[in-house]
């Protein structure tokens, strides 16, 4: 049997092309840095920042610093789980705007042993964290009841001028 190496590519651009995003809409962005500083509580402040700011489509870029209280809600669980201990954080991400936020943590113990979740209130820095926070400038965030499992999901729109 022959190889048509062009065949593959030729496939590759079909299905490619066949593909469907849920949502798609481009933005320009601004970004912001801020430092926390020890006992405050890293949702909360988030939460502030973006209320101060009227953030209507922020996400985190990058974030670093440690925790001296964790409280998160692990994959399809109900209620948080809170441990203190010094934890390194070692990730946060997630989609927020001024009146909600959708963001998960991962941290490491003092063993190394890691851990993630959905961020709740009750995180509270133990010496810093450094946070970049990026806007789409185009666009907002807003949440929508999604009827698969009745959670509200993210729902991408244009800004209102």
């Amino acid at each position: 049997m022959r190889c048509r190496p062009w065949l593959s590519i030729v496939l590759f651009l079909v299905c490619i092309e066949n593909m469907s995003v849920a949502q798609q809409l481009s933005s320009k962005s601004t970004f912001f840095t801020i430092r926390l500083k020890p006992h405050q509580d890293l949702k909360k402040e988030l939460m502030a920042f973006a209320a101060k700011e009227k953030l209507k489509a922020g996400f985190i870029v990058t974030c670093v610093g440690s925790l001296e209280q964790s409280n998160l809600r692990f994959a399809n669980q109900s209620a948080g789980t809170q441990r203190k201990d010094h934890f390194e954080i070692l990730s946060l991400v997630g989609t927020f705007s001024d009146t909600s936020a959708h963001l998960h943590l991962s941290l490491a113990d003092s063993t190394g042993a890691t851990m993630g979740g959905h961020l709740l209130d009750d995180n509270l820095i133990y010496t810093t964290a450094e946070i970049v926070i990026g806007e789409l400038t185009d666009i907002q965030f807003e949440r929508e009841k999604d009827s698969t499992y009745g959670y509200h999901e993210l729902s991408v729109k244009k800004r209102k001028k």
